[in-house]
């Protein structure tokens, strides 16, 4: 129901949008979120789309995540690259409008997720 694209090799400072097609009427009104997994660690909040937007203070003001509705689709614009932020970007819904931090936050919340797609960073 959640199918990522976009990912790539990309250089240190290129920008690069990943994109979640989302196949329930619902999510236009639940949230919808970007977590990712770098090599060797745990999965790791990204940014967040509900009630608000949230980002993680490591991508803050160089990510931008959006939501379509009409076309049902996820965005996540990344400007600036770092070589930091390659990992396995999955994206994630739920038909709950959160209202706390921690949930928005953790990846336990979210009921739906789609397969990752990879992001590389190259120095």
């Amino acid at each position: 129901q959640l199918q990522a694209s976009g990912g790539g090799l990309v250089q240190t400072g290129d920008s690069l949008t990943v994109s979640c097609a989302a196949s329930r009427h619902s999510f236009s009104r639940g949230t919808m979120a970007w977590f990712r997994q770098p090599p060797g660690k745990e999965r790791q909040f990204v940014a967040a789309d509900g009630r608000g937007k949230y980002y993680a203070d490591s991508v803050k003001g160089r990510f931008t995540i959006s939501r379509d509705n009409t076309k049902e689709t996820l965005y996540l614009q990344m400007n600036s690259l770092r070589p930091e932020d390659t990992a396995v970007y999955y994206c994630t819904a739920d038909d709950r409008t959160f209202y706390t931090r921690n949930q928005y936050f953790q990846a336990n919340t979210y009921y739906y997720w789609g397969q990752g797609t990879q992001v590389t960073v190259s120095s």
